[in-house]
């Protein structure tokens, strides 16, 4: 199998602080091409801001939706693409309005803070913001919940196996799904550590496994581990980062996983807001609340130069489509 294409820093090690951004593309060729301008200048503006503090490892990803990619690239997307399914069981998991997602990592907070100044700069109105989290690295990589996030990540070369496409015309990217959730931390605090700890699946002071047979099968480590036909684990990359306001009463995290395959995501996301089986949900929702959902991807480096130099074909009366050829964004699927 020949190399993969240079993947944009989805396989980048988990940082002590990530800023995320998710926004919505006005309906104006104008804004399209503001995008695809920026998608061009995008590495530049990283090395300007990183060149700073070098050790602070800055970077950035950038990935598109479903639902933008005919308007702002023309070329057929990723065939996996698709908006965010909604989930509606006990807990709903709700799919909200996403164009362009950015994450953007480093070992400083002020060089995201910065990097994200500067590419909004950048776009003015061609990208109106709708979500914006603020991380940062919580103790021992732990979320606000108090358990540690991301043990069951993949390592070495399996990092890429499970993050990024392996093949094809999109080799080297990756599809994000991205949620914010929100901690009803009062309740969550009011269980026992032993409470806790059979929502979870893991023992909250060393991190430890607890034996299936001595869990729900609601448990979050049980819905959350998906097999396939070979009964081989598969597995996504998390980048999960708590966030919140002490003055506003927010307590959250913020979900990010990078999957070679959306399929693999979906499947935990169903396990968790439907059930496995139908009713079995996560109890984990009981106290974390869904307020965003959208699904991305982010083509690998070379990639995503060449669409910045793409645009949707447009015929125009002076020029006709020739019988039988495209006439634009009408005739690509979503």
């Amino acid at each position: 199998m020949s190399p993969l294409p240079e993947p944009q820093a989805v396989t980048a090690p988990l940082s002590t602080a990530a800023l995320v951004l998710v926004g919505v593309v006005p309906e104006d060729p104008a804004a399209c091409t503001t995008v695809r301008e920026l998608c061009a200048d995008l590495p530049g503006l990283v090395r300007s801001v990183g060149f700073r503090e070098p050790a602070a490892e800055l970077s950035c990803v950038i990935g598109f939706g479903a639902e933008v990619w005919p308007r702002l690239f023309g070329a057929p997307a990723p065939a996996e693409l698709h908006p965010f399914t909604a989930l509606d069981g006990v807990h709903s998991a709700p799919s909200t309005p996403g164009d362009v997602f950015l994450h953007l990592r480093a070992t400083r907070p002020d060089l995201c803070f910065e990097l994200a100044t500067q590419v909004l700069a950048r776009l003015g109105e061609a990208l109106r913001p709708e979500v914006e989290v603020q991380g940062f690295r919580y103790f021992d990589n732990r979320d606000l919940l108090g358990f540690v996030d991301g043990t069951e990540n993949p390592t070495g070369p399996a990092v890429a196996r499970a993050a990024l496409v392996p093949e094809g015309e999109h080799a080297g990217g990756s599809y994000a799904i991205v949620q914010k959730y929100l901690h009803d931390l009062p309740a969550w605090n009011a269980l026992d550590a032993a409470a806790q700890e059979r929502v979870i699946g893991r023992r909250k002071l060393d991190n430890v496994e607890i034996d299936d047979a001595d869990l729900p099968t609601s448990a979050h480590r049980l819905l959350t581990t998906v097999t396939g036909p070979d009964g081989e684990e598969l597995q996504i990359v998390r980048d999960n980062m708590p966030f919140g306001s002490p003055a506003a009463g927010e307590f959250g995290t913020l979900f990010l996983g990078y999957a070679a395959d959306p399929a693999v995501t979906e499947t935990m996301l169903r396990n968790m807001f439907l059930g496995d089986p139908p009713g079995n949900h996560d109890r984990i929702l009981d106290f974390s609340r869904a307020v965003t959902g959208g699904l991305f991807f982010a083509p690998s480096v070379p990639a995503l130069e060449a669409l910045a130099d793409s645009a949707p074909a447009v015929s125009t009366p002076d020029t006709p489509a020739a019988p039988g050829s495209d006439l634009g964004i009408g005739s690509l699927r979503p």
